[in-house]
């Protein structure tokens, strides 16, 4: 009896002591980087035509947001700042600033800020290629208006993708289960050196413990070209397409490595572009010699770098395998 007693005795105070180790790890964290997660309100335009803003009384929105640079640069995300009319920021300290839109990116939903500030404290990015299943996350924001709130994790998956709100697929996305709500987005999802391993975006509302983040490689290569450029660019084709299932004769007699294709269904003739070579009814397989299955690969492939150049792509005209040219343009957002 008393060697149980003991041993019981033993186990909780181990118990506690992991805890407290547990609890050093987040506090520390959060002390260490609160001064830099900055609350977001947001003045909204109002919509023309609008019956829900006929007493033209502006709509709000708000999130959360992080610092970037010591002169001023705040990454969020792009919903948050979506129709913006005017956008506040709030430090820990009670510090309230005008902020305004150094550059947005719908398809990764990430945007920038730049507030007029100097020596701020700035947050350090982790190389999120470097994340493993299980390690702790913690969750840092303003949830439903409660400023500087924390909840606490670990990461539950990586490489998800995560459909963006104007039908690209945003990739490499991490799932975690640290306890996110309206107001968390645009706030960093950190590790436990404080280091920012996401940028917190989305909630899955009909189930428990679904939250996702924008990988912070991603996060910091979009912020890099909203700074230096002002956007993000892209390229297009000039098309309106959609997968299609390919027959397996099809299949066999082109010599094929898909099951899908990208059928075109419209094309617009005039643009930035060259796209004369394809037909209403052609089905895509490939472009640059690189395997095309859904639309979401076109997306993929149809990156800066492609723009005014002149690419291959392989298509299915009539059943026949054939090859055409295109110049894609730059897609003017």
């Amino acid at each position: 009896m008393d060697n149980s007693i003991s041993f019981l005795t033993h186990q909780a105070s181990k118990d506690r002591s992991l805890l407290d180790a547990y609890s050093q790890t987040v506090t520390g964290v959060v002390g260490t980087v609160a001064e830099s997660v900055v609350h977001i309100e947001v003045q909204k335009k109002i919509k023309a035509n609008d019956p829900r803003t006929r007493d033209k009384r502006p709509q709000t929105g708000a999130g959360s947001g992080f610092v970037i640079s010591s002169d001023g640069f705040v990454i969020t995300n792009h919903h948050v700042i979506e129709n913006a009319d005017s956008i506040r920021v709030s430090f820990a300290d009670g510090r309230k600033v005008a902020a305004e839109i150094k550059g947005t990116d719908p398809s990764t939903d990430v945007a920038v800020l730049k507030i007029d500030e100097t020596g701020l404290k700035a947050m350090q990015l982790a190389d999120s290629s470097a994340l493993q299943v299980g390690q702790i996350a913690i969750a840092i924001g303003n949830p439903m208006g409660l400023q500087h709130t924390v909840t606490a994790g670990v990461v539950s998956a990586l490489g998800r993708t995560l459909r963006a709100a104007n039908g690209r697929l945003i990739d490499n996305v991490i799932q975690t289960d640290a306890a996110l709500n309206p107001g968390n987005s645009g706030g960093p999802l950190v590790n436990s050196e404080g280091q920012v391993i996401g940028v917190n975006t989305a909630v899955i509302a009909a189930a428990q413990g679904l939250c996702f983040a924008i990988s912070s490689n991603l996060a910091a290569q979009i912020a890099g070209q909203l700074i230096l450029h002002g956007k993000i660019r892209r390229a297009q084709l000039g098309i309106a397409a959609q997968p299609v299932n390919l027959s397996s004769r099809m299949i066999a007699a082109n010599k094929l490595t898909t099951q899908t294709g990208v059928y075109i269904f419209e094309i617009v003739p005039d643009g930035n572009f060259y796209n004369s070579e394809l037909h209403i009814g052609d089905i895509i397989v490939a472009f640059d010699q690189q395997p095309v299955a859904a639309v979401d690969d076109l997306h993929l492939l149809l990156s800066e770098k492609q723009i005014g150049r002149r690419i291959p792509v392989t298509i299915l005209r009539n059943g026949a395998r054939q090859v055409v040219e295109v110049i894609p343009g730059e897609i003017n957002q």
